[in-house]
């Protein structure tokens, strides 16, 4: 409505709103066929704006200082198969292909979605004539022009935390590197730190570390596409790039949550898996939790990701692109949360 409503009462010409690539790609359709006289082409109706009730809910102020939310510390530490690094190389796509998630690789990805209008195909139609055949011949080409180069570098490491803080251990107890998190001023006051053992609890506790890839092989292919201007087939693959790596973050995850002893907690459907309701969380950097890129830093010093032809950019990207890290937490009430969330 920012677009449609404010910004068209401003811009000379025509100015619509797109969700996301593929509907700039319908908008343009439709653009080019009202330009060349198309008979009945028309651009979508401008959105109107819907203002919500706003309830005014009066609020505690926000407790001063490092208070410690009531995450539990008497839950059972697990025992690491291994502490240090390991590094695992040609994953074979068989082997986390079941953890694509097709929702989030149609709907967010693709934007396969019904028409707004009544008349048409329903979304679950649409997966069966255009997602699952065009998942299936991309998934084809990739395994025939061996595209994909799946690798992991995981680890795991003594900690203890100290208010804000994660204290990763060296073998002799000292402190190797720390990363300090952000902590919510309201509600559970959740902080990542909270997860593991308290440094004056006198206990150690562990914590994973992991970067994966898919490779650089995918990133060129795209790269092509994107420079013969085959944009369709670019966003399509792009975006199935994007969610393999995903994908093949989960299956590790699932592989580490087995080598602590909890794996049999995981629920049998995957869609539950895909709804995050299994034991602990891994969180990446750069989101609510551990918003702070700079600990990429730490984390490639820890895990030495170049050995999987991941490297760590100035501006603290990996690269290639279709790569992903996280801190991995075992704690059985680890949730997903953003420092600023007041609940």
């Amino acid at each position: 409505a920012y677009v449609e409503q404010d910004l068209h009462e401003i811009y000379e010409g025509e100015v619509r709103y797109a969700r996301d690539a593929f509907e700039g790609l319908r908008l343009m359709d439709a653009l080019i066929a009202v330009k060349r006289g198309v008979p009945g082409a028309t651009l979508p109706e401008l959105k109107q704006r819907r203002v919500k009730a706003v309830t005014t809910v009066v609020e505690e102020q926000p407790a001063e200082g490092p208070v410690r939310s009531q995450v539990a510390v008497d839950n059972p530490v697990p025992a690491p198969p291994f502490w240090g690094t390991r590094v695992i190389k040609g994953i074979q796509l068989k082997e986390y292909a079941s953890w694509l998630d097709e929702g989030a690789l149609f709907k967010g990805q693709w934007g396969l979605r019904p028409a707004r209008t009544g008349g048409g195909p329903t979304y679950e139609e649409l997966v069966e004539s255009e997602g699952r055949p065009r998942l299936r011949g991309w998934l084809d080409a990739l395994r025939t022009g061996d595209l994909l180069e799946a690798a992991v570098v995981h680890g795991y490491f003594p900690c203890t935390s100290k208010g804000d803080d994660l204290i990763i251990l060296d073998e002799d107890g000292t402190e190797r590197t720390r990363f300090t998190f952000p902590r919510q001023r309201r509600g559970r006051r959740l902080c990542l730190a909270d997860f593991f053992r308290p440094e004056d609890s006198g206990e150690t506790d562990v914590v994973g570390l992991r970067v994966v890839t898919v490779g650089s092989r995918i990133g060129e292919a795209t790269a092509e596409l994107f420079e013969a201007n085959s944009y369709r087939d670019y966003l399509e693959l792009h975006g199935l790039s994007v969610q393999l790596a995903e994908a093949l973050a989960e299956y590790w995850h699932a592989r580490v949550r087995g080598e602590l002893g909890f794996g049999g907690e995981d629920p049998a459907d995957v869609e539950d898996m895909f709804a995050l309701k299994y034991r602990g969380a891994r969180f990446s950097l750069g989101y609510g939790a551990c918003p702070d890129l700079e600990d990429r830093a730490k984390i490639a010093d820890l895990l030495q990701p170049e050995r999987i032809g991941v490297q760590l950019s100035e501006e603290f990207q990996l690269h290639p692109e279709q790569s992903t890290d996280a801190i991995v937490i075992h704690h059985p009430d680890a949730t997903y949360f953003n420092a600023g969330s007041r609940s």
